[in-house]
């Protein structure tokens, strides 16, 4: 059964930052593409970054590029992705997903993946 098991939020001021881990069980994570989202309340679930099967290659939306930095330790079996000058319109809950037949063009579309964390709540506010 598979399991993705995201941790490491939390409430940080504006400015600050945040590593957040994805641990997989139940899946070998390198043939997967591995993927973050986030939900704002009200809002519809967006694709923050990811990373396409083995090529490595990240892919970021553009909200995030030059502040968000997704990678992997396929040893541990788990993603990250660090968050650096977090501002108040990043609060959300952050999910991890996977799935291992998606294409590169359906890469930020949620209902392409398979499979998803419970969430971890970002809050960013002074």
């Amino acid at each position: 059964q598979v399991h993705l098991a995201e941790s490491g939020g939390g409430l940080v001021p504006p400015g600050g930052s945040l590593r957040l881990s994805c641990e997989a069980s139940g899946l070998t994570i390198n043939p997967y593409t591995m993927a973050w989202f986030r939900q704002a309340p009200g809002g519809e679930r967006e694709f923050v970054a990811g990373v396409f099967r083995s090529y490595g290659r990240t892919y970021y939306t553009k909200s995030v590029e030059g502040r968000f930095t997704m990678s992997k330790d396929n040893a541990k079996n788990t993603v990250y992705l660090q968050m650096n000058s977090l501002k108040t319109e990043d609060t959300a809950v952050y999910y991890c997903a996977a799935d291992r037949g998606l294409i590169l063009s359906s890469l930020r579309v949620p209902a392409q993946y398979d499979f998803w964390g419970q969430g971890t709540q970002v809050t960013v506010s002074s």
